[in-house]
């Protein structure tokens, strides 16, 4: 162990020390951001080595989420705008995206698996790969409820929740009319890719940017914002542990 990785550890333990009795986020979104520009800094000419070395962390977030007692994660992996990457990236892309989802539902592992987003953007094979892998996983306990965003667009994601809406009340014998008189936030958050879900209580953005790129534009409308200025495949246990400790010093007041 190097002087650096054992102050590391004291700074990490001093952290979880002062995080004890302290307010938990039950759900945490994650914008697991910068893999590409991880890549170039590292002098790698494949963006796709970025991809990988990323998904290798989601396994590392997870275990410390379920450490930190957070029943729900949802991981922003391909919005809807990605999907016009060409195919010389996006087909491999696509690929280690897939390999880690089925790794997530090995036996073994304790984690419950949703596929959130529009799965029917996706190559027939991928979306299959998925369905299957939440299917393996329905089952579980004792780890987080993971969401996995895939082909996901908050825009999207809303414009499906209000047509599903719609379809339902109509296949009831509805009108719009009373459709139009009697929807409220409660039947939009019924539709939504998350419903039976808390919305998140604190979502992290790697790799430095501040904005939500249509991540759980619905959702996220009470939630607290962490922007971490590391590249996604560097993110730490300690950059984890200093986004619980922001969210733990901040008062929430829900707009009262």
């Amino acid at each position: 162990m190097t002087l650096r990785d054992l102050l590391y550890s004291v700074y990490e333990r001093r952290l979880t020390a002062r995080l004890a009795g302290k307010p938990v986020p039950g759900h945490v979104g994650v914008m697991c951001d910068g893999n590409r520009r991880w890549a170039r800094e590292m002098g790698y000419v494949d963006p796709n080595d970025g991809h990988r070395v990323g998904a290798a962390k989601i396994k590392h977030v997870l275990d410390w989420c379920d450490r930190a007692g957070i029943g729900h994660v949802t991981l922003y992996l391909l919005a809807t705008d990605n999907l016009r990457r060409p195919a010389s990236e996006l087909d491999p892309l696509l690929q280690i995206i897939e390999d880690l989802v089925v790794e997530l539902a090995e036996q073994g592992n304790p984690w419950r698996l949703r596929m959130v987003g529009a799965l029917d953007l996706l190559p027939a094979q991928t979306a299959t790969a998925l369905k299957a892998a939440e299917e393996r996983t329905r089952d579980r306990l004792g780890g987080a409820q993971v969401n996995i965003a895939v082909g996901y667009g908050g825009r999207r994601e809303i414009v499906d929740a209000v047509r599903s809406l719609m379809q339902e009340h109509a296949a009831a014998g509805g009108t719009l009319e009373e459709l139009a008189e009697t929807i409220d936030i409660e039947h939009i958050s019924e539709h939504l890719y998350t419903r039976g879900q808390p919305d998140p209580d604190l979502v992290i953005r790697t790799s430095g940017e501040q904005r939500l790129s249509g991540f759980m534009l619905w959702q996220s409308a009470q939630a607290e914002f962490y922007f971490c200025e590391v590249n996604w495949p560097d993110f730490r246990y300690v950059d984890f542990l200093r986004a619980l400790r922001s969210y733990a010093n901040r008062q929430r007041r829900y707009g009262a």
